[in-house]
């Protein structure tokens, strides 16, 4: 599976994962979340960016629990629950909001 941005072919793998991480841009970012059928908003946007500061920091993609942990952290336990990330991320949130940030899937989701 492939996306075209700017005329330039964006690999992705089955699962609509980057295959190389240095391709990501907020174009791309918005190509995926539209295939997950995810329209991003400044709330997204901020998940986003926190994820790929996690990332940065620790140097793996988080799983649903550290990542409820790490932006009650960052932002507060009003945002730093599943419930919020739920909001924004229906159904796996940990594994969407990795795939929209560029980042590999989380380990042990499904």
């Amino acid at each position: 599976m492939d996306i075209i941005i700017n005329q330039q072919t964006i690999r992705l793998d089955k699962e609509g994962f980057l295959t190389n991480l240095s391709q990501w841009s907020e174009q791309v970012a918005e190509q995926i979340a539209d295939n997950e059928g995810i329209i991003l908003t400044d709330d997204h946007w901020e998940i986003i960016s926190l994820l790929q500061q996690f990332y940065r920091e620790f140097e793996f993609s988080p799983a649903m629990r550290p990542l409820v942990k790490y932006t009650a952290q960052q932002l507060g336990s009003d945002k730093g629950n599943s419930i919020y990330l739920l909001s924004l991320f229906p159904g796996s949130p940990a594994k969407f909001a990795a795939k929209i940030a560029g980042l590999p899937k989380p380990d042990n989701c499904l």
